[in-house]
């Protein structure tokens, strides 16, 4: 008996006949994209724009199905950047330009987008190829966040910047309260800026300790040095946040050590003159 394949079908021949059957694989099926509408908040004259905003590189190709969401997530992009940036100036006229820099950046950023993605549960909808879809696409970052500013885009084509502006002011609501706290810098940005101004160097991270055991939450043990010296140490079950926790401990030697001089120059200003 001899066997043979080729895609979706397989011979085998017994006796010198030759049998053919059929490997039929199971195709995926994607919700309506239609119903992203209702989450969206937004109604499409042109709903041809939403099915391409869903469509990934990787389905497209595969499937040789015109264009992806490439373009559409270049434009949305802009927009996305555009409407924030608007919001977050009309909300926090008493926010300095940095400020301001932060949110947006926070807001835009790929994190950000893909927990949107999430809250409205649009990876169901997004169309990926086999191989895509089988290492599990749909919960991934940067897929997720690409999809957010793909549709921004065909929504701003479809409608203008209205659709979008009600949109990211209805989702985003409370980071674009008048009321909503000025974002706050991570730690380890916050002590590299401190650096970089006193010194011109960069802070390094080094890993003075590694158990090498999975799921230790004292795993890692990582020291900041400006030079050769050490300035903190942090210890987590991951080097980033051990790196962000010896970042802490860094600044609260900082903040320390510029309290004792503001004291220091305080008792020198007020020190009573000698007669």
């Amino acid at each position: 008996m001899k066997c043979s394949g080729v895609a979706g079908s397989m011979s085998f021949a017994v006796d010198g006949v030759v049998f053919m059957s059929s490997v039929k694989r199971e195709e995926p099926s994607w919700p309506d994209v239609a119903g992203l509408q209702d989450v969206l908040g937004y109604k499409f004259n042109d709903i041809s724009l939403l099915e391409t905003a869903v469509k990934h590189s990787s389905y497209a190709h595969e499937r040789q199905a015109g264009d992806s969401n490439e373009r559409l997530e270049f434009l949305g992009d802009s927009v996305l950047g555009v409407v924030i940036a608007r919001a977050l100036f009309d909300a926090h006229p008493a926010w300095a330009e940095g400020e301001l820099t932060l949110s947006l950046q926070n807001l835009v950023d790929q994190r950000s987008l893909a927990n949107l993605a999430r809250d409205l549960e649009i990876g169901p909808f997004l169309r990926l190829g086999r191989t895509e879809l089988q290492s599990g696409g749909v919960t991934k970052p940067g897929i997720l966040s690409d999809a957010v500013e793909a549709i921004l885009g065909a929504m701003y084509l479809d409608g203008g910047l209205e659709p979008v502006e009600k949109c990211l002011r209805r989702v985003f609501a409370g980071a674009l309260d008048e009321n909503a706290p000025r974002f706050v810098r991570d730690p380890k940005t916050r002590f590299q800026e401190w650096v970089m101004a006193d010194t011109g160097a960069f802070p390094t991270y080094v890993c003075v300790n590694d158990s090498g055991v999975d799921g230790d939450e004292n795993r890692f043990t990582v020291e900041v040095r400006l030079g050769d010296e050490g300035w903190g140490q942090g210890t987590a079950r991951n080097k980033r946040m051990a790196e962000r926790i010896a970042a802490i401990i860094a600044l609260e030697r900082l903040d320390a050590r510029e309290a004792a001089e503001a004291t220091d120059a305080t008792d020198v200003i007020t020190e009573e003159p000698v007669t």
